[in-house]
């Protein structure tokens, strides 16, 4: 595994190149592509600009999926896939059969299967063992969490489910999530960090501090990338 880190005063236009790097060379090396979402207000101006810039990709032939949601209906205003579909799959107008959405309304349990069956099917169908992302994007929050892995909750102990509900004590709430097991198989893992909201906790998850769950992405057999945004430097 390798680890890069970008600092960037453009971290909008920067993310949104960074993910359009890594579909043109999907498609050109395998015939499609591949890439999780996550949620939360830091990437929807990054997909905004990605929508723009990408109109041109073969989009029936990729498949988005997403890295947590929460547990609620997808027009719901805290819902991921909402945003997502807002910021970036509307404007590229994409196929339904693109997008696999979690199912945040029904019972959290069985949505997290339903959502595991589902990527199963998809590797299954292409002679994997594991389904694997060509690019799947990451957040970290002030607690060092990232995807739906809070500390001290059982999803982050998973070893063998790829996704689950975890239950969040500090939101008293469900939420679904991918696992360390299916986040660590993506071929590149990326954070999307405003490096000025989380300065001092960036530096002790790249360092390693396993206090903090984002410390655990470290893809087996693939490249982490990590685009931190900071002020602009005045002219």
């Amino acid at each position: 595994m390798s680890c890069e880190a970008l600092r960037t005063g453009n971290f909008v236009s920067d993310a949104a190149e960074f993910i359009l790097r890594q579909a043109r060379a999907a498609f050109a090396e395998r015939g499609e592509f591949r890439l999780a979402l996550s949620g939360g207000n830091t990437p929807r101006p990054v997909y905004s600009e990605f929508a723009r810039i990408a109109q041109d990709l073969p989009w029936e032939q990729a498949l988005f999926t997403f890295g947590d949601e929460r547990c609620v209906p997808p027009e719901h205003v805290e819902s991921n896939f909402r945003m997502a579909r807002e910021s970036l799959f509307a404007p590229l107008s994409l196929p339904e059969k693109t997008i696999l959405r979690m199912r945040g309304e029904i019972d959290p349990q069985l949505a997290a299967q339903e959502y595991e069956d589902q990527l199963n099917l998809l590797a299954t169908q292409r002679g994997e063992f594991v389904y694997r992302h060509d690019l799947l994007l990451l957040g970290l929050g002030d607690d060092g969490h990232t995807a739906s892995l809070f500390p001290g909750t059982a999803a982050l102990a998973e070893q063998m489910r790829k996704v689950v509900a975890n239950f969040v004590p500090k939101f008293n709430a469900w939420r679904l999530t991918m696992t360390l097991p299916m986040i660590n198989q993506a071929r590149h893992v990326c954070f999307l960090v405003n490096s000025n909201k989380h300065g001092a906790l960036i530096e002790r998850v790249l360092a390693g501090d396993h206090s903090f769950p984002a410390s655990h992405v470290k893809p087996a057999n693939g490249e982490l990338a990590w685009i931190l945004g900071e002020p602009k430097a005045n002219a």
